[in-house]
């Protein structure tokens, strides 16, 4: 599945930890980002990893495990 930058994300699965998107990351635990949170897209990263901004931090997320909600225009 294509991603873009701007699209509204949510998460498909729960995952077992969050790593942050910070220059140094972090992995931190799952309960920051739950299933029914929205997200934005704000990266695309090497091997599909999105960098994705929910309320409690930007986080990077395997594509996989992500599904688009629609985009923010």
């Amino acid at each position: 599945m294509k991603f873009s930058v701007g699209e509204k994300v949510s998460l498909q699965v729960p995952l077992p930890y969050l790593k942050t998107a910070d220059s140094i990351t972090m992995l931190r635990p799952p309960d920051l980002v739950s299933l029914d949170e929205v997200g934005v897209i704000i990266g695309i990263r090497p091997n599909d990893l999105l960098e994705v901004r929910f309320r409690r931090g930007n986080f990077l997320v395997p594509s996989e495990r992500l599904k688009i909600l629609g985009k923010d225009i």
